[in-house]
């Protein structure tokens, strides 16, 4: 069940799919507090939920205040990162209430779960204009899926979005792009994608290419696209100030960036310099700047992925005055205070993303003015949905690849995510584990971190215990920023016949993965899930935060810790251990129930079948391209007789035609 109370004039999000009765009387579970709601924990309480955020997959014992932020500095003492994603899924007690809440409301909600005292949670949103939704059901799963029809079916890529995507802020040339496909073709590393940031541009600048740099960019996507590579390139939020950019000046003349109080179009710095920010807020905004995508569509560009999306702000230059006319207040002085000098150091600090410049700017909605500030966290998903209804348009039919950095819970029906700016650590490794369910929870089904890291230097090992755990992640892609070390799988070459394993065991189980992938994404289960949700009984499956169920079939325990050769496991039932080491070769075993100690050399995959299911594997390929799905092999874990039937999907991978009965064939 579902009820639905509102609060003040709740701001139309678009979030939620469904039109539901508002409900009158008491909300349930619930209790006023103050600007807000408080709940009583259990001691064995557990809250699930709120998507992108720090900490574990268990989010008790921890603030948060849901502000998509521009936040490289990955860890535990953060409060906010990209995504906005208002939803608890609460089972307050083994055997106590179970029931979900989800907090429509599009500017800044304040969580206190168990932070200031153990057992008690608190939440409130910044104005008292807001939805709130409670869910109840049977259990964790049942609640899950209930709120995901709410909020309706999460965006489907095409299916060589699933192979591996190379990427590197430091593609500068298209000579850079060529050698990277040609070592993973060369070093037989299979390969889908490339990825290129914003070196591609012309001045950093959206829709322009640089013709000293990518001279023909038409041909190299053709060329690659000949290797079944695709080029995916990077939009930004921000449209460069330059009266030669022909978006930049049809923006200006339509009124379609966000405006200051004066009517005066809002500026501030990104990596173009100043630059412009649409209204996204406004359906012919959306339409007129998901046009500009047809730039690189027209050149044979499939996928996309758009950065920059809180909105990010280097500074504005009202802010970067500010510094410098205190700068100068300094300057003839012969010492510097301590309060003087940590004051101009606080304000260089406050000059990215600054409160004040987001207070300062103004959405136009239906004719009304209202502050960014206030609708803060609905920017970059709305940018996702400009980029979306555009490929609908530009590209019938056809699936687009598309994944953003800033998102809210609506947004996800448009394109999936990736976790943000992460850094080489073994640290972000485990964050990557713990995220994947609860922003899935949430609809991002197409989601994944930037493996080995985005800043500072990975290591060989961290690289492949993080492979490890990405090859089970609808979007694997590598990433890194300029300036670090080079991590493009070839470069180990020491290790290159392990990494060239895990990556054909990507492959291999593709027709497992998509298939779950499809489940879920129409049919509003799980891809990725706590073990919980199968073992509500169970006390310490409740307990565990490293391991997860994958689809109907598949438990994965990956190794994050540094220098391990091997790891604890949990099992709440007998399950079939597969220790890989590649498709081929490896070992298996049933372990009974209970805990493990499992060893795992640094090139071995720990994976778990669950009783009664099976398996289907296909044999490596080099991209989805030349996967044979109809020659497979079947890892199973069936007692003696015992015979089980897998539900496969097979599609043709690039058409929006989901629901056709013979996309599905039974496997035995």
């Amino acid at each position: 069940m579902i009820q639905r109370f509102s609060f003040g004039r709740p701001f139309p999000t678009g979030s939620v799919v469904e039109t539901l009765p508002i409900a009158t009387g008491d909300v349930p579970f619930l209790t006023p507090d103050e600007s807000g709601w408080k709940l009583t924990l259990a001691e064995d309480a557990v809250v699930y939920g709120l998507g992108e955020m720090p900490r574990g997959i268990n989010k008790r014992s921890w603030h948060y205040i849901t502000n998509n932020t521009d936040e490289s500095h990955h860890g535990e003492d953060k409060l906010s990162y990209y995504g906005a994603h208002n939803f608890l899924l609460i089972r307050n007690g083994l055997g106590g209430d179970c029931f979900g809440v989800f907090i429509d409301f599009p500017g800044k909600v304040y969580y206190d779960i168990g932070y200031s005292e153990h057992d008690v949670l608190r939440f409130h949103t910044e104005e008292p204009n807001y939805e709130l939704y409670i869910l109840t059901g049977k259990n964790e799963a049942a609640i899950a899926k209930a709120f995901r029809k709410l909020i309706g079916r999460s965006y489907i890529p095409p299916k060589w979005a699933f192979g591996l995507a190379q990427s590197r802020f430091g593609y500068k040339t298209e000579a850079d792009v060529r050698e990277i496909a040609r070592q993973y073709r060369k070093n037989q590393l299979p390969l889908d994608m490339i990825c290129m940031d914003i070196d591609y541009m012309q001045d950093y600048a959206d829709f322009t290419v640089n013709k000293d740099r990518f001279p023909d960019l038409k041909k190299l996507s053709d060329d690659l696209k000949a290797q079944n590579i695709r080029l995916v390139p990077i939009i930004d939020a921000g449209i460069r100030i330059n009266p030669n950019d022909k978006a930049c000046q049809e923006g200006l003349e339509k009124g379609y960036f966000c405006k200051k109080a004066d009517g005066k179009p809002f500026v501030a710095a990104v990596w173009p310099g100043k630059a412009y920010f649409a209204d996204f807020l406004r359906p012919e905004v959306r339409e007129w700047f998901g046009s500009w995508y047809h730039t690189l569509t027209d050149l044979g560009i499939e996928g996309f992925w758009n950065d920059m999306n809180e909105p990010a702000l280097f500074y504005s230059p009202e802010r970067l005055r500010e510094l410098l006319d205190y700068a100068a207040s300094l300057r003839n002085k012969d010492n510097i205070e301590h309060h003087e000098f940590f004051g101009f150091v606080g304000k260089v600090m406050k000059l990215m993303n600054s409160p004040e410049d987001y207070a300062s700017f103004y959405h136009e909605v239906n004719g009304e003015k209202i502050r960014h500030d206030r609708v803060h966290n609905l920017y970059g998903g709305n940018m996702t949905r400009a980029a979306s209804e555009a490929f609908d348009r530009l590209r019938p039919g056809k699936r687009t690849l598309l994944y953003s950095r800033s998102s809210f819970i609506g947004s996800h029906r448009y394109g999936g995510i990736w976790l943000g700016d992460n850094h080489s650590s073994w640290a972000q490794l485990l964050a990557n584990i713990q995220l994947m369910p609860n922003v899935q929870m949430c609809g991002f089904l197409y989601a994944g971190a930037d493996l080995c890291g985005f800043d500072g230097d990975t290591t060989s090992d961290l690289a492949l215990r993080w492979l490890e755990f990405g090859l089970f992640t609808p979007l694997m892609r590598n990433h890194s920023s300029s300036g670090t070390r080079d991590q493009e799988y070839f470069r180990f070459t020491k290790e290159l016949p392990a990494f060239r394993k895990m990556l054909e065991l990507r492959y291999a189980l593709l027709p497992y993965l998509y298939s779950e992938f499809m489940k879920a994404a129409l049919e509003s289960t799980p891809y990725f899930r706590p073990l919980a949700f199968d073992y509500p009984d169970d006390s310490d499956a409740r307990t565990v935060e490293d391991q997860l169920l994958l689809g109907e079939g598949l438990m994965v325990a990956p190794v994050y810790t540094q220098n391990a050769v091997g790891r604890h496991v949990y099992l709440p039932e007998s399950m079939k251990l597969l220790r890989l080491r590649s498709v081929e070769d490896y070992d298996e075993e049933i372990l009974p129930a209970g805990h493990h100690y499992l060893p795992c050399a640094l090139n071995e995959v720990l994976l778990f079948i669950r009783p009664g299911c099976i398996v289907p594997v296909a044999a490596p390929a080099e991209c989805t391209a030349q996967l044979d799905e109809e020659h497979l092999t079947l890892w199973s874990n069936l007692s003696a007789g015992q015979k089980a039937v897998y539900r496969m999907y097979t599609d043709d991978g690039e058409t929006k035609t989901y629901e056709k009965a013979e996309n599905w064939r039974m496997v035995e």
